[in-house]
């Protein structure tokens, strides 16, 4: 078995072709702004990976999906982490279904079209930004005729240049000031929907993480499905459902990035064979730990106490990567860093796993009580 060999493996039967056209093309243009990574994923069918087979889509399963998302990484962070959302966002119109009864047809006709069109979505999520769930409205709905006047934004929001789809949670603003939840979709292009620069930094630029603006933008009654007045109990479990996705593909994402650095280790024989096995052994651990996640979620075994240890596992998963990229690096030696941007621009992006929502110290208290008994408040 070669370093990262099930990885690829998944990725080539899942989507054939994709790893290597991203393989032949030089590092630093799949890096840039301009990077093929995103057109060439959707060409190979990237976008249809957790769509279900009943839709027309790939139907991988929850753990397929972390290796080939880990395979990916290794080739291209930003595709990868730009995709992050997209994935989510399928996996969440999918959940959505037997919550919004009355309006099925339209998470029906999303899925259906992403399948048809290869189609790309951003999230206007709120991603468990603090002290909210990750399906908290980012965008506020006023009543119009003929529906609604959505306003709000989303930064960073990825694949903000090559989207085709927008899904966002949205608060639905009444007559009597009164607000409900509710989840909306539509064409990138709608009129009012703007794109602005944001991200100002070198990793992970091809992730297009800029920012989304909706000003005033209409939108039909039948694009926004609406919450049912007795919801709130299955609207905690499509939150946590959220949060053991989003964290268990963050982390393999991130733990892709890290791969990279330690396939290059492996291919230069750098170190000694017990400093090489050890670094083998801190990265595996971490794609061992989201994939013990995938096989919970292929289990059914949901709810609270797997978001928690999904949140943990990206936790954990922090940790491995930090000290694996440092001794990468360190291993490679100062020569290779210097002379090669590939292995500082890796280094960086791999350190931004510990940006994503939520962070470790605003979850202190919640884990502490969370070892007390108490279900787990994501803040």
């Amino acid at each position: 078995m070669r370093f990262l060999q099930r990885d690829l493996e998944a990725c080539e039967e899942l989507l054939p072709g994709l790893a290597g056209r991203l393989a032949e093309v030089p590092f630093d243009r799949l890096e840039s702004p301009r990077s093929p990574a995103i057109p060439l994923f959707k060409e190979y069918g990237g976008t249809n990976l957790l769509v279900p087979r009943a839709y027309g889509g790939t139907g991988a399963s929850a753990l397929e999906a972390v290796r080939v998302i880990r395979a990916l990484a290794s080739l291209a962070p930003s595709l990868a982490v730009a995709t992050a959302m997209h994935h989510f966002s399928v996996g969440m119109l999918f959940a959505v279904g037997p919550l919004y009864e009355s309006t099925t047809s339209l998470h029906t006709s999303v899925l259906d079209v992403v399948a048809k069109n290869r189609s790309l979505i951003a999230s206007g999520y709120a991603e468990g930004r603090s002290g909210r769930g990750i399906l908290s409205p980012t965008v506020e709905a006023r009543k119009t005729p003929g529906g609604y006047l959505v306003t709000g934004s989303k930064k960073p929001c990825s694949l903000s240049r090559s989207m085709d789809l927008l899904t966002a949670s949205v608060a639905l603003r009444g007559d009597d000031g009164s607000t409900e939840m509710g989840l909306l979709v539509l064409p990138a292009d709608r009129p009012g929907i703007s794109v602005h620069e944001f991200w100002s930094t070198f990793p992970l630029v091809a992730a297009e993480s800029d920012e989304v603006r909706l000003t005033d933008v209409f939108v039909e009654e039948d694009h926004i499905l609406r919450t049912p007045p007795n919801a709130a109990q299955k609207l905690d479990e499509l939150n946590e459902a959220g949060v053991i996705w989003f964290q268990m593909i963050v982390a393999a994402s991130y733990t892709g990035v890290a791969s990279a650095l330690v396939d290059l280790v492996l291919r230069e024989q750098r170190g000694s064979a017990a400093e090489r096995a050890q670094l083998c052994l801190l990265v595996e651990s971490a794609a061992y730990l989201v994939e013990g996640v995938a096989r919970r979620i292929m289990d059914d075994d949901l709810g609270n106490d797997c978001a928690a240890a999904s949140l943990f596992t990206r936790f954990s998963v922090q940790d491995l990567i930090t000290r694996a990229v440092a001794q990468a690096v360190e291993m490679l030696g100062g020569m290779a860093y210097i002379s090669s941007p590939k292995i500082a621009y890796l280094a960086s992006a791999a350190q931004a796993v510990v940006f994503h929502p939520p962070s470790r110290i605003s979850m202190s208290e919640a884990v502490v009580d969370y070892y007390t008994g108490k279900p787990l408040f994501f803040s």
